[in-house]
C-alpha cells in the first residue's frame, strides 16, 4: 500500500486529489494539510512513502518543504505540484531533493502513474514540464533567472517576497541574520536588483508566487 500525504492550501484541490486516490487499491491517504508548516509535521508524524505538496503556499512554500524533508533525511518522497503549465525551476527542485513535479491539470491517470513510479523508488516529471526543461537544455539561458540562485538563496528569496524580515527568515532556517543578510546580498547581485519590491514583482512574472504581497519593505 503506498501511504500519501496531500499538502496544499486549496480544499477543492485536496477533495479532487482524494477523489481521484481513494479509486485505486494500492494507494491511501493518511492525511491532509492546508499550509506547508503544518504539512511537515504531518510528515514527521505520519512517515508516508509521498507527500503531495503545491509550490504556492503561504508561509512554508512547496520548495522550503521539500527541502527541509531532505535535511531531516525523512523517507517521505516529495511530489511538487503546481497551477502553471509553464512550471517554474523544475530543475532546482529536483536539485532540492523532490521525486516528481506534475502540473495539477494533468490526467488523472498521469497522477496515479507517476505516484507508483516515484513509489518504486524512480523520479517522474510530468511531460508538459519534461519538454520544458528538455528545451531549455537544448537551446541554452531562456530560463527563470530564479535559476540562477541556489537552492538557499531561492529559499531566502521567496521568504523575503512574502514580507519576512531578516530575523524571521534566520529563525525559520535557523542562519543568523548576518548570514541571511549575506544570502540577501547575493541573490539580489545574481538577479540585477537592490529592493525587495523588485523582488517580489520578478517573483510573480516568473511563477514563483501567485500574486505578490502589499507593504513588502527593501
Amino acid at each position: 500500500m503506498i501511504r500519501i500525504v496531500m499538502v496544499d492550501d486549496h480544499a477543492l484541490v485536496r477533495a479532487g486529489l482524494r477523489m481521484i486516490l481513494e479509486k485505486q487499491a494500492d494507494i491511501e491517504v493518511v492525511g491532509e494539510a492546508d499550509d506547508g508548516e503544518a504539512g511537515l509535521q504531518l510528515i514527521r508524524n505520519l512517515q508516508p512513502d509521498l507527500a503531495l505538496v503545491d509550490l504556492h503556499m503561504p508561509n512554508v512554500n512547496g520548495i522550503e518543504v521539500t527541502e527541509r524533508v531532505r535535511r531531516s533525511k525523512l523517507v517521505t518522497r516529495i511530489v511538487i505540484l503546481t497551477m502553471a503549465s509553464d512550471a517554474p525551476f523544475p530543475r532546482r527542485l529536483l536539485e532540492a531533493g523532490a521525486s516528481g513535479y506534475l502540473t495539477k491539470g494533468c490526467p488523472a491517470d498521469e497522477l496515479v502513474r507517476a505516484i507508483r513510479q516515484i513509489s518504486d523508488g524512480r523520479r517522474y516529471l510530468s511531460t508538459d514540464v519534461a519538454q520544458q526543461l528538455a528545451l531549455g537544455n537544448a537551446f541554452g539561458d531562456g530560463e527563470s533567472p530564479f535559476e540562477e540562485l541556489s537552492t538557499r538563496e531561492l529559499e531566502v528569496a521567496m521568504m523575503l517576497a512574502q514580507g519576512m524580515a531578516a530575523k524571521q527568515i534566520g529563525d525559520r532556517l535557523k542562519l543568523s541574520e548576518k548570514t541571511v543578510a549575506t544570502y540577501k546580498y547575493r541573490l539580489f547581485e545574481k538577479l540585477a536588483i537592490d529592493n525587495v519590491v523588485t523582488l517580489t514583482h520578478l517573483a510573480t512574472a516568473h511563477g514563483l508566487m501567485d500574486k505578490p504581497r502589499r507593504g513588502v519593505a527593501g
